[in-house]
């Protein structure tokens, strides 16, 4: 019976190893050239529609192309305007130089305060733009090239003529169209890494195919391309991408923590928030070493590329303070710590209790880590991030925290999402693959650990099976718990839901199913599905036609250039203050770059036009401030995105004192003494102080 037994074991391993070299040698992990070639021909045309797909709905939407040099500045609101401003500054500069030298020390952004603004706002891309610019326009002077066509637009309704300049030797798109080729770019990885994950092309068609019919709820590329999610995102799939052949290849080795490292450099450099998702990373990361998916040394590897990452991102924004506390940095080092100890966590007598342990120690480790380089380098910068999930979970409120949750992107990921998500059948896909994969795993889990059975799929950096499918999994509830609690971080929920759909391709998860042709009928209905209501996304997409047009800031800002002195001093909205900033090249005392603290407190001082105080004492803070003229925007006074979110009521929160006195802006509005109205056109009061 005994030897019987024996047999029948050794039979199912040879039969595990058989399926596990076809599945090796079977679709992704093909050497046949005739297959990669499909690949890569199948990634660029994912990555061209992609490109087009953008570039259509932002043109159609703006009638960009038809817009004037101003009118495409102010396109570009709040901190994108911001960001823009940067770019135009190195690319118009007398000399390159001179234009590198005034983002190192810049005395307008946040005057009178010379600040840094390349390690303060993450402006590599405009650093890059800016240089490319350059360097287009002397090529195209050198050779006598026409980079450019003008021609007069006429814009009717008593409006006055304007120039619009199309063509690459344009300013302002040199600056966006770089920007949506780059996403073409990001959705040629996407479709590769669909395919690789799921070890099929249909894998990877079945990714992009979900992305196009959820491209409203997966990304905002196409209307707010300055932004930084923009730039970095690309770089975020590829270094999944990377970190998914990490926990597959057989013998990871320190090359491969190099890629991983350039990759996610390149992840970080344009976008501070890019190290909260490498947080989730290194979570599940380290959860997949807890269950003994993958073995110390690759965790080792791929937690020392993130260091590297981590330590050139630092290098590059010029010791930039947010990412010295970083609970990114504190996840790390605690994770290494754990590793390190292994030995002595393995001689604790239950398994269950070496997870507690491991896990306890890593969280607390972090925590510690985290606070007590906050504490000793007195960083505040991200105390604001924690007041916002304060803020979600108890009636916790302040002003900085009321400004950032009462706008509609800050607010919990609606219902709507998922009704929206559900209607394409991405939702239900998405959540039966998963639980397929959870399915499988804890199969595996109970042959491992209650059955003793060897189910480890290398020798020399042994992974359990499924190790990359469980990763995705775990990755995708981290980056949903993300998007619930935020709503603009859908951007991450909804590619991830993408990916975990191509796995219904994959023959390892559902290789069950018997006949390849079986499975194959099952996506094509569910596609064919997922088409009636992706094909009304689409269709609705493409019939959305606008065109930009804000008279009444365009008005100001020329009144701005006319009538004041290149040194004047101006306070006012952020969104605004990003617009003189970029147009008029004025100094400012606030923006839209909420994320320090000194400009926290700097805005709040400046928003006293919308609390109740007395117009004498907001006077003499704008005196003390150095400002010349305050804009005062009375729409602001009344808008109310829900109740208590009105800037009236929110300061009600706080100022106490003058509860029951009429809001400061309707007071200045009607009468605008100490200050003095020097224009106005019913939308904008300039006040001078």
């Amino acid at each position: 019976m005994g030897k019987s037994t024996k047999t029948t074991v050794k039979k199912q391993k040879g039969k595990q190893i058989k399926d596990k070299e076809e599945f090796l040698k079977s679709d992704v992990f093909s050497t046949d050239k005739k297959y990669w070639l499909i690949v890569a021909l199948l990634a660029i045309v994912s990555g061209y529609l992609s490109s087009q797909h953008v570039s259509n709905m932002f043109e159609n939407q703006k009638q960009f192309s038809h817009l004037s040099t101003l009118e495409r500045e102010l396109s570009f609101r709040t901190e994108m305007g911001l960001y823009y401003s940067y770019y135009k500054t190195i690319a118009e500069a007398p000399t390159y130089m001179s234009g590198v030298r005034k983002i190192l020390k810049c005395n307008i952004t946040e005057y009178p305060d010379e600040i840094n603004v390349l390690r303060r706002f993450n402006l590599y891309p405009e650093l890059v733009l800016g240089t490319m610019f350059r360097i287009y326009k002397w090529y195209g002077k050198l050779f006598n090239m026409r980079l450019e066509t003008c021609y007069t637009i006429n814009r009717g309704e008593g409006l006055s003529q304007v120039q619009s300049c199309v063509g690459m030797g344009d300013i302002a798109h040199f600056y966006v169209y770089p920007i949506f080729w780059l996403n073409g770019l990001m959705l040629s990885a996407f479709f590769i890494l669909g395919t690789y994950i799921s070890g099929s092309i249909l894998g990877g068609a079945i990714s992009v195919i979900c992305f196009f019919y959820n491209w409203g709820e997966a990304t905002r590329v196409q209307w707010t391309p300055p932004l930084r999610e923009s730039f970095s995102f690309p770089f975020l799939i590829a270094q999944l991408l990377t970190i998914v052949h990490l926990l597959k290849c057989p013998s990871p080795n320190l090359r491969h923590s190099v890629l991983l490292s350039i990759i996610t450099t390149c992840f970080m450099l344009p976008w501070q928030f890019a190290q909260f998702a490498l947080l989730t990373q290194v979570c599940a990361i380290f959860g997949l070493y807890l269950l003994k998916f993958i073995d110390s040394k690759r965790i080792t590897i791929i937690l020392y590329g993130l260091l590297l990452s981590h330590y050139l991102n630092f290098v590059f924004q010029l010791a930039n303070t947010l990412l010295i506390s970083s609970f990114f940095m504190a996840a790390m080092i605690s994770a290494l710590v754990v590793i390190k100890l292994e030995v002595y966590f393995e001689k604790l007598p239950h398994r269950i209790l070496i997870w507690v342990s491991q896990a306890s120690f890593f969280l607390f480790m972090s925590v510690v880590i985290k606070v007590g380089t906050a504490k000793l380098f007195q960083i505040k910068d991200d105390a604001h991030i924690f007041d916002i999930l304060k803020s979600k979970f108890s009636d916790f409120k302040d002003f900085h925290t009321l400004l950032y949750v009462c706008a509609p992107e800050f607010d919990f990921l609606g219902f709507e999402y998922a009704n929206n998500v559900s209607k394409t059948l991405l939702l239900p896909t998405a959540i039966f693959v998963g639980f397929v994969v959870l399915i499988k795993i804890l199969i595996n889990e109970w042959k491992y650990w209650i059955c003793n059975e060897k189910i480890m799929e290398n020798s020399e950096c042994p992974t359990k099976p499924y190790t990359e499918h469980f990763y995705w999994l775990l990755q995708t509830v981290a980056f949903m718990i993300m998007s619930v609690m935020i709503m603009r971080l859908k951007l991450f929920g909804t590619p991830s839901l993408c990916i975990l759909a191509s796995l219904l391709a994959s023959k390892q998860i559902f290789g069950f199913i018997g006949q390849r042709s079986v499975q194959y009928s099952v996506i094509f209905l569910l596609l064919a599905g997922m088409t009636y209501q992706g094909y009304k996304n689409l269709n609705h997409q493409f019939s959305m036609k606008g065109s930009y047009s804000n008279v009444e800031m365009e008005n100001l800002i020329e009144w701005i250039n006319a009538n004041t002195e290149p040194d004047a001093v101006f306070a006012g909205a952020m969104p605004t203050m990003a617009g003189i900033k970029l147009s008029c090249n004025r100094p400012i005392v606030n923006h839209p770059h909420y994320e320090d603290v000194g400009l926290r407190e700097r805005t709040k001082r400046v928003y006293q036009m919308y609390s109740r105080k007395k117009p004498s004492y907001y006077h003499k803070e704008m005196i003390d401030m150095g400002v010349t003229y305050v804009i005062l925007e009375t729409s602001w006074c009344n808008r109310r995105q829900r109740e208590g979110c009105g800037l009236p009521e929110v300061w009600d929160n706080e100022d106490f004192e003058n509860l029951g006195r009429p809001a400061l802006c309707n007071v200045l509005s009607e009468n605008p003494r100490p200050f003095h109205r020097v224009w106005t056109n019913g939308v904008y009061q300039v006040l001078k102080v």
